[in-house]
């Protein structure tokens, strides 16, 4: 059950990032620079995150060996 929750996690990441990243896309071609720039580090942060949450869930379910 962990592994499904941690990647649906991963995947709410990934779609927050997209979105993140289009509404950078918009900010620059409006002219705002400004908006473009903090919107594309947010989506990067998040991108980060999703890479973090999916590995996490990777590496965190993996069974033992005992």
């Amino acid at each position: 059950m962990k592994i499904f929750v941690g990647i649906a996690i991963g995947v709410l990441y990934v779609v927050l990032s997209a979105l993140a990243f289009g509404t950078s896309r918009g900010g620059w071609l409006a002219g705002h620079s400004d908006l473009g720039f903090w919107w594309g580090v947010i989506g990067t942060l998040l991108g980060i995150a999703a890479i973090g949450a999916m590995v996490g869930t990777w590496l965190h379910t993996r069974p033992t060996e005992d």
